[in-house]
């Protein structure tokens, strides 16, 4: 015995935010990044939802050479051009979204994904557009869409009426749907505010969200500093909103796939 301590690597356990929890990362991963003790849900990246939800080897991404653009020539302690590369780099992804087609349990749909590691997830040309063609593929193909939301940034400043447009229109090609009477169901997950909230993620036919999800259009602390009055305990989470009748139903992300197939079996009887 040389007296040494053997150190343990870096990054094989993860604490809990929710409890004092410590988490074997690859049990964490192995349980879709929830906790065991708390049901804390992590958050995840777009492509482990895809891997979550759709059956293995049957997505196929659409569009995925989309790329934004900097129409205003955005320029202040960082450029647009140097935040979209920056985010590109972490995340692996070209823009917030992906979107594409495939099967979920047998049943083919079209599915969107929104990542809050690109630019908080927020609603650019891009993530309008890839919307947008997702739902036009649905309408074509006559199946269902189904949208992940998750947007800690609402409508991207960067872009300015640019992307307040994609509001308006992807609005627009959920009606479009629902006058062609094909199912839109809105999955939201921590964060989902802003013009995103304001828009596709609050239109399905069914809204479903992940538990404590924080979901609204201000966040909390700007709603108290303008109406100066403190907020009700849990304002704004996922059960606050299942209560007072913004969503219909809380579900945990390791039932999520199977809810969704029951959802969609009665509509496409």
């Amino acid at each position: 015995m040389n007296g040494r301590k053997k150190s343990v690597p870096a990054g094989l356990w993860v604490k809990c935010p929710e409890c004092p929890n410590m988490i074997f990362k690859k049990s964490l991963e192995e349980n879709h990044s929830v906790c065991p003790k708390c049901s804390y849900h992590f958050v995840i990246g777009a492509w482990e939802r895809v891997e979550l939800l759709m059956d293995d080897g049957t997505f196929e991404e659409m569009d995925a050479s989309l790329k934004s653009l900097d129409p205003l020539r955005f320029k202040a302690a960082k450029s647009y051009v140097d935040k979209l590369a920056e985010d590109s780099k972490k995340s692996g992804m070209r823009d917030a979204c992906i979107s594409g087609a495939g099967l979920l349990n047998g049943r083919r749909i079209a599915l969107v994904v929104t990542d809050t590691r690109f630019i908080m997830g927020s609603m650019g040309s891009v993530v309008g557009e890839r919307f947008t063609r997702a739902a036009e593929k649905a309408h074509e193909e006559k199946i269902p869409l189904i949208a992940v939301c998750g947007s800690g940034g609402g409508a991207r400043m960067y872009e300015g009426m640019f992307s307040l447009m994609q509001m308006a229109k992807t609005s627009a090609v959920i009606a479009r749907l629902h006058s062609a009477r094909l199912p839109y169901i809105s999955v939201l997950t921590h964060p989902t505010m802003g013009g995103v909230m304001a828009s596709f993620a609050s239109l399905g036919d069914v809204i479903m969200a992940e538990p404590k999800a924080l979901i609204g259009f201000a966040g909390p602390r700007v709603i108290e500093q303008t109406i100066r009055q403190k907020l009700p305990e849990g304002f704004q989470t996922s059960e606050f909103l299942l209560e007072h009748g913004l969503i219909d139903m809380v579900v945990d992300r390791r039932e999520m796939k199977n809810k969704l197939s029951n959802i969609l079996s009665y509509f496409t009887r």
